[in-house]
């Protein structure tokens, strides 16, 4: 069945599982070879503070005395350690804090570049960009041109969720729309700032609603050819307002991980989500469309703030889990060229 011919893509959510992989699969390796990447990175939450407060987070602060925000000095200490571990990619990420002003972020960015020239600061995201436009009255454009100057290298997609914003109304009224969403990474790429996309889907998103998602970012990545890969994952609901939802399984993200290769034809790079998932079902994701491993995540807090055990992935670690599955490794850095390969 030729889905880019027939562009029936609602037909895929009926397959079985194993038709999916073997679509899915070769399409990976006629578009990327055998060969499977990923990146020593480590995501620095600056904040918990957020005025969101969506549904599905367990990260923002919900007490005054809960509430951090580190000062630069805090998180130029923390980028220092993850940064001799070997961290090539450095993501800051945190909540919306009507205290934290352009001019803030300006300083902090500038400041990590002076100090660490040789990362990549691959951070904030679009609800980030549209609080700041916001909140200083200032464009999508001319934000970001003030970021990317003070060091800003490019964008990751985060804040996505299901880009639907019926879905978005119910699990997160106060962030950006679709629309905002999509117009922030249609800004950067015009401004030259390469972008992710993502997906996070197990909450109350239909099939419908997964597929309206992907042809949204396939559209504009035939606009832009701005993203340079795609990362859905899995919502992990402990700690949150929808703790009462189940755990998404290994079969439904293979599954969704299957379509997404199949759909978005026009990116050539779909990561696996150890993080979400674990490595054995990461693992298995290779074969189900992903040709990337994602990334080392030497820090992070979000995933942690839902009580799931998390700790940081070595090298080795992800080098043997590969190499156990028959594919060629390689550590490659933002933009996905190759550092070395194992």
């Amino acid at each position: 069945m030729n889905f880019a011919m027939s562009m029936d893509y609602s037909e895929l959510f009926s397959l079985s599982l194993p038709e999916l992989g073997r679509i899915a699969n070769k399409q990976t390796l006629e578009k990327c070879g055998d060969l499977v990447t990923f990146v020593a990175d480590a995501t620095v939450n600056y904040t918990n503070v957020c005025s969101s407060k969506c549904k599905f987070c367990a990260f923002y602060a919900k007490k005054a005395n809960e509430e951090f925000t580190l000062s630069h000095e805090e998180i130029i200490s923390k980028v220092k350690k993850v940064v001799e571990l070997g961290a090539t990619q450095i993501m800051l990420q945190g909540g919306l804090n009507p205290d934290l002003r352009l001019r803030w972020f300006e300083e902090l960015f500038s400041k990590l570049k002076r100090a660490f020239p040789q990362i990549h600061l691959h951070s904030l995201s679009p609800p980030e960009i549209v609080f700041l436009s916001n909140l200083e009255g200032l464009s999508y454009e001319e934000v970001l041109k003030r970021l990317k100057k003070a060091g800003l290298d490019s964008l990751p997609g985060g804040g996505a969720e299901i880009l639907v914003d019926s879905v978005r109304r119910e699990l997160s009224p106060k962030k950006c729309s679709s629309e905002e969403w999509l117009e922030v990474m249609r800004s950067a790429h015009k401004l030259g700032i390469p972008t992710t996309a993502t997906m996070v889907f197990g909450h109350v998103e239909s099939d419908d609603d997964i597929l309206e998602h992907l042809l949204k970012i396939k559209e504009l990545q035939s606009e832009t050819n701005g993203f340079t890969a795609f990362i859905p994952w899995t919502f992990h609901p402990g700690k949150t307002e929808l703790e009462y939802l189940g755990k998404v399984g290994a079969s439904r993200y293979l599954r969704i991980l299957a379509i997404s290769r199949i759909v978005l034809d026009n990116f050539r790079n779909i990561q696996a989500s150890w993080l979400s998932q674990g490595f054995e079902v990461a693992k298995l994701a290779l074969f189900f469309g992903a040709n990337d491993f994602g990334g080392t995540m030497f820090e992070e807090s979000v995933i942690r703030a839902t009580g799931k055990d998390f700790r940081p992935a070595s090298f080795e670690e992800i080098v043997n889990a590969v190499k156990s599955v028959g594919r060629r490794v390689a550590r490659r850095n933002t933009y996905y060229r190759i550092l070395e390969y194992f």
